[in-house]
């Protein structure tokens, strides 16, 4: 290759090598920030948060969540605490495998910070319903959801008030007619 060519590719190698170490999953960036730096303790618990929503790992929930983590707008069924969000990331998972989550839109003020998550992927796997369980056939998965987060001072999220665009979810998995 050209000198001219190499010089950003050695540039962009270098600064990945003096990065601190992070864990094996990738925090998301927001595509647009207010009020805060993405490195700001508020901006990482709510990125650590989607990273477990996108990779269903459960160090990522445990890093991002406090001990006494309340979901504010607790949906029928699930455990309240840390217990609510491992078993719905266990249950989507299965559902759509390939979940990708991205985060539109992040505003940080003070201890809160508010997000629009972007959810996408394939139903491919099994999603559970009251009338048995509904094996996926590829179909797109495509919705978002709103929430908002206080971080506590050791910068970890605990309390969540959420809410998802749950119809048209149910739309795609073809739990509901279009």
């Amino acid at each position: 290759m050209p000198a001219p060519v190499l010089a950003p590719v050695i540039l962009a190698l270098s600064l990945l090598a003096a990065a601190p170490a992070q864990s094996a999953t990738h925090l998301p960036m927001p595509a647009h920030l207010s009020g805060a730096a993405a490195t700001d303790k508020v901006a990482l618990a709510a990125r650590r948060y989607a990273a477990f929503w996108q990779s269903g790992d459960p160090a990522l929930a445990r890093q991002a969540l406090a001990d006494d983590f309340t979901d504010r707008s607790l949906p029928a069924g699930r455990a309240q605490g840390l217990a609510g969000p491992l078993q719905a990331s266990d249950v989507f998972h299965a559902a759509v495998p390939d979940l990708q989550v991205a985060i539109e839109d992040m505003l940080v003020a003070g201890d809160r910070v508010t997000l629009r998550l972007h959810f996408t992927g394939r139903f491919t796997g099994v999603f559970p319903t009251p009338q048995g369980p509904l094996q996926g056939q590829g179909q797109a998965i495509d919705f978002y959801a709103f929430d908002l987060y206080r971080v506590n001072a050791q910068g970890r999220i605990s309390d969540n008030w959420h809410l998802e665009d749950n119809l048209t979810l149910l739309r795609q998995l073809g739990v509901l007619a279009p």
